[in-house]
């Protein structure tokens, strides 16, 4: 495993299946193979571009994002069992690889983050997925990618894609929507 991306990201360590690590790693070595941003930039880059000023990096989002999705797993599990069950590993490698695709959609113009034209035709989920299926990222994982984001409001979501997404969707929305009072 790539030590850059192991340094990104420690979480890799909670996927107990030894291969589906290395494909999480390798796709995220992948991304920032292709990618015009260094692994440093993901700790100074903003987690969105659709919030100005932001001063949440990339990385803090992502790994907030991943430990929620974990905890929010567990609880699932612990309260309703196989009723309602939870794959850990598919969980926590779909939140990993959600927003691997932003290294493609996003370059560095005068030092700051902007949409590239890739990423103009082509949005994270998409990308994320393509570069996913590259690495041999078995489907169920592939589809975590591709619908965290509101693309995946057009398809039924999968368990642990649910969770992917509002453990992502409750950390961004309060940046862009929240009530702000006085």
């Amino acid at each position: 495993m790539d030590d850059q991306v192991k340094q990104l990201w420690p979480e890799l360590d909670w996927i107990r299946d030894v291969d589906l690590r290395e494909k999480v790693a390798k796709t995220w070595g992948l991304a920032l193979e292709r990618s015009e941003l260094e692994a440093e930039d993901l700790e100074k880059i903003p987690f969105t571009l659709l919030v100005p000023d932001l001063k949440v990096s990339f990385m803090a989002h992502k790994r907030a994002v991943v430990h929620i999705a974990r905890e929010a797993g567990e609880k699932v599990r612990e309260f309703f069992k196989q009723e309602l069950p939870v794959n850990m590993d598919v969980l926590i490698a779909g939140a990993i690889l959600a927003d691997v695709g932003k290294l493609l959609e996003y370059v560095k113009k005068d030092g700051k983050a902007v949409q590239g034209v890739y990423g103009k035709y082509l949005r994270h989920p998409f990308s994320g997925v393509s570069l996913a299926e590259e690495c041999g990222v078995p489907p169920e994982i592939c589809h975590i990618i591709a619908a965290h984001a509101r693309e995946g409001d057009h398809i039924k979501r999968t368990t642990e894609a649910y969770i992917v997404h509002h453990a992502d969707y409750m950390t961004f929305l309060p940046f862009r929507d929240r009530l702000k009072l006085p």
